[in-house]
């Protein structure tokens, strides 16, 4: 990337907060910044324990959906979402967020590590340290979105 000229405008009467990016060709890296932005600026209403929160996406470790009901995980807690997953892929394809198998949708930014397992899948430690099973299906997805080379390399 080359050198970034920053400039932050900060007043009372900006009652909101507004990024523009100015750049000739948008390359992996202001990619990967562009990605970070939309993470910090989309939220999804959860409930737990009767209450609905508020949840940043960078605080989101992956989606699951079990039994018809979506569930987002983050570092500690459980909450239900009223969103299918199907909709929160949809809202999500610019984020760092991927479709890892037919049930659940990853954060790759909470990603420790992944290993092979047998018949193609894969298994992801988060760094939390709970472990979440990438479908074959879907491996060749979350390597394209790690940025492995059209996702032909091991991960």
């Amino acid at each position: 990337m080359e050198a970034l000229k920053l400039l932050i405008d900060q007043s009372p009467e900006n009652e909101e907060v507004e990024i523009t990016i100015k750049c000739g060709m948008i390359d992996p890296a202001l990619e990967a910044l562009i990605a970070q932005i939309r993470l910090y600026s989309f939220s999804v209403a959860a409930k737990k324990d009767g209450r609905i929160y508020t949840i940043g996406l960078s605080d989101i470790y992956y989606f699951e959906s079990i039994d018809n009901r979506t569930f987002l995980y983050t570092e500690h807690e459980v909450y239900e979402c009223e969103l299918k997953l199907y909709e929160l892929e949809r809202q999500l394809t610019k984020t760092d967020f991927v479709r890892v198998s037919k049930s659940c949708i990853l954060n790759v930014r909470v990603l420790k590590s992944v290993r092979a397992l047998l018949n193609g899948k894969m298994e992801a430690e988060l760094d939390n340290g709970e472990k979440v099973i990438i479908n074959r299906h879907y491996v060749e997805d979350l390597k394209r979105k790690l940025g492995l080379a059209g996702g032909k390399q091991d991960v």
